[in-house]
Formats: structure tokens, sequence, C-alpha cells
């Protein structure tokens, strides 16, 4: 498949090393403005919007997560960075593990932030209904899964800057993605398909999740030296931007 063009921005030295930030379904690479400024002090930071959404190219078909990662790939040899430290959120962060373990050599370790891996029970069985509301009704049933997402917490205009996000991402875009997280041939976003391809990963990972039986069970399947997986409770999906500050000082002390 022919690789889709991506819209970047870039901040920091030429010779620092590099700080790949994605953003999740239904987002794009301004959410991780305020870390950009933060980090390109010590780090070249390369902030892409995914193909089918942002300012990105949107392919008629394609919109998944395994095309986003070799698009990734695509646009780091194109700058050519080197290995990177691939930072994800979300859908963001099953692309940048999908990125680890198929082009191992354009990374150099793993933060994942609530990844869209390791569905099961309840949440798994809800995918097919789920996604048929998508592909029915497209970002407008994806805004009602924004709006629920944040914690009490959360920073005043976050959650209408997210949904207004979302609302402009085109629905087939939202609903290829969904099905590319979840139902589609080798999609990685259930639990058994994640074990699997977790296992494939050989370069150090961080995962930080939301959910404390999601931790345990991740930790339960991490076998590679200097990975870990921490939680924290009692923030949104969104945590990045809930917790902007502490997000900051997590991915500088990840090496």
């Amino acid at each position: 498949m022919r690789r889709a063009r991506l819209f970047r921005t870039s901040l920091g030295p030429a010779d620092a090393p590099v700080l790949l930030l994605v953003h999740g379904w239904g987002g794009d690479g301004r959410e991780w403005s305020p870390h950009a400024e933060a980090l390109a002090g010590r780090f070249r930071v390369v902030v892409p919007d995914l193909r089918g959404h942002g300012r990105s190219e949107v392919p008629t078909t394609g919109n998944t997560p395994v095309e986003m990662a070799d698009d990734l790939a695509a646009l780091l040899g194109s700058l050519r960075t080197g290995p990177v430290i691939a930072v994800g959120h979300s859908m963001g962060g099953q692309v940048v593990n999908l990125l680890a373990v198929r082009h191992a050599r354009a990374v150099r370790s793993v933060i994942a932030l609530d990844p869209a891996h390791g569905a099961h029970g309840a949440e798994a069985e809800g995918i097919p209904a789920r996604l048929a509301r998508y592909r029915r009704h497209g970002s407008r049933a994806a805004a009602e899964f924004a709006a629920d997402a944040f914690g009490p917490g959360a920073p005043a205009g976050l959650r209408t800057a997210h949904v207004r996000t979302m609302l402009g991402t085109p629905d087939h875009a939202i609903a290829q993605a969904y099905a590319g997280m979840y139902t589609d041939p080798g999609a990685v976003g259930v639990r058994p398909h994640s074990e699997a391809y977790l296992r494939r990963r050989t370069r150090p990972a961080l995962t930080v999740w939301t959910s404390a039986e999601a931790a345990a069970w991740e930790r339960s399947t991490l076998h590679i030296p200097g990975s870990r997986v921490d939680h924290w409770p009692g923030t949104g999906h969104y945590l990045h931007e809930e917790q902007v500050e502490r997000t900051i000082r997590l991915i500088a002390a990840f090496r």
C-alpha cells in the first residue's frame, strides 16, 4: 500500500535524541503541544498527525493502526532520525508498539499511555456493537466516547476540544481505525492477540494504565529487561493531558 502523506511538526535540536509523540483515535498532534515545548530542550520532538486524522492525508481505505505504523516508519526513514523514543496514547499506544514490532530498528524504546490493547470481558464483548455504531454514525458516535473519557479533575475545555477534534475526523477513518484496532484480520486489540504481539516486542517499554486490572495483566506478559508497567489511578483516559507535568517528567526519565 502507498504510504500516506503525513503532516508533522518538529521542535528541538537536530542532533538531539528523537522523541516521537503519537496521538490517539480521532485526535491529532495538537494534544502534544505542551509536552513538545517542554521537552524540546533535550529532544528533537517529532509530532505527526496519523493517516485519516488532523492535517494528514485521508485515504479512502487502510486507515488502520498497522498502516499507521508503517507510515511512521517511512516518515522516520525520510527524516533520518535513527532509533526513536516512541510515545503513543490510546490507539497511538497500539501504533507505537506495532512500530516497535514491525520496524524494530526504528525504535529505541516505547512509552504507551492507556494503550488500545488488552480488551477483554465486557469491553471485548461490546466491540461488535460499537463498531456497528461507528460504521453507521461515524464521528458523532465516537464523540460520545470522547465526552465520557475524562476524569473529574480534567482541565477546563479539554473535553470540548477533544469532542470537536473527534467530530472533525472523517467518518470512514473513525470506523476503519476502530476495526483495525479490534476486528480486522491480524488486529491486536483483544487480549489474546495483544499478548501474542507484546511478546514479540524486543525494545524496552513503559506502559501506563488508568486501570489497576490492566496494569496487573500487562505486568504478567512482560519479559523484557528494562521494561515496566505503571498505574495512575484517579485520572481519565486522556491522562497525558489531564496530568501534563507528570507525563513530561515520565517521558524525560524513561530512555
